[in-house]
């Protein structure tokens, strides 16, 4: 019911990219480019300035940014307050997920969240930890879930359950005929690490660091940006590494990979984070309570 030519210009305003407002949108970039030209002809005067390929707000844009933010933000508390009356739980939800937990978690998650909800239209975004944590600052996600702990004090952060990091090899390794392995041991072997800004390589480096070590003395040979990829390269015997245990569980039944705990055990919280000032609509609100049960089952259920 908001006027639609706001709620574009708004998503460009606040990217500051027409091709990456149209992607959010799920529009054309033609179609948002037409809606922003609309509002710039009844305002008579030009909202944007756009100069090598870049855009930014000129002092009318600042300006109707501002009423924008407002007016949409007002519809949005209106349409929930009235979805309160009439029991209704629809609209979108924007959520992101860190790699491992957008690959193995979150799937199943919101499988069931929709078979309740299926008024809910549901947008994933997978990235690395940074990516996601960056996501919910600037408001682009409704909802964030990652790997790790989270210091941001501008965002909220839940703990939703706890997450087991252990070594993994191929088959008939050296390392897997101990049952607990420490730090040292890992030196020996070449490692396959995930990219810069992961959740899984940022709580190695700490782990590492608790045990007077440095990720630098590993025996560092590749690095990916995903789970998948990593386990290929240890299924063809190219190192070993270190991976949560929640995406091992087709690999170690058909025996393709073998685990082991590290000692002292390697744990790392999976938490929800969300802007701390957020106004949460009532399929925000129920996304929440939904997944928190979930991980309370699952906590119980260790």
């Amino acid at each position: 019911m908001a006027d639609r030519r706001l709620q574009v210009f708004a998503t460009v305003a606040r990217l500051l990219s027409f091709t990456k407002a149209a992607e959010s949108l799920h529009m054309t970039q033609p179609a948002v480019t037409f809606q922003i030209r609309q509002l710039e002809d009844y305002f008579n005067t030009r909202l944007f300035d756009r100069t090598h390929n870049r855009i930014s707000l000129t002092s009318a844009g600042h300006l109707v940014k501002s009423y924008a933010d407002q007016i949409i933000s007002l519809y949005s508390e209106m349409d929930n307050e009235v979805r309160k009356l009439t029991g209704d739980v629809l609209g979108p939800l924007v959520l992101g997920a860190s790699t491992t937990i957008g690959e193995y978690v979150i799937p199943s998650i919101l499988g069931e969240y929709q078979a309740k909800f299926p008024k809910v239209a549901v947008r994933l975004h997978v990235a690395n930890t940074e990516g996601v944590l960056h996501m919910v600052e600037s408001n682009e996600i409704d909802i964030g879930i990652v790997e790790g702990p989270v210091g941001n004090k501008n965002l909220v952060s839940k703990v939703c359950w706890d997450d087991e990091l252990v070594i993994v090899t191929p088959p008939g390794h050296p390392l897997t005929e101990n049952p607990l392995s420490g730090v040292d041991a890992l030196l020996e072997y070449p490692f396959i690490s995930r990219e810069e800004g992961s959740g899984t390589r940022n709580v190695i480096v700490d782990y590492l660091q608790s045990a007077g070590r440095d990720i630098s003395d590993l025996n560092l040979t590749m690095e990916f940006g995903s789970p998948e990829s990593i386990k290929s390269a240890v299924v063809a015997g190219l190192g070993i590494s270190i991976l949560s245990i929640a995406t091992l569980n087709k690999e170690l039944e058909l025996g393709m990979l073998s685990k082991l705990s590290l000692d002292p055990p390697l744990t790392r919280p999976f938490s929800i984070v969300y802007q701390r000032q957020k106004f949460r609509l009532r399929a925000m609100d129920e996304f929440l309570e939904f997944t928190e049960a979930h991980c309370g089952e699952k906590q119980a259920a260790k």
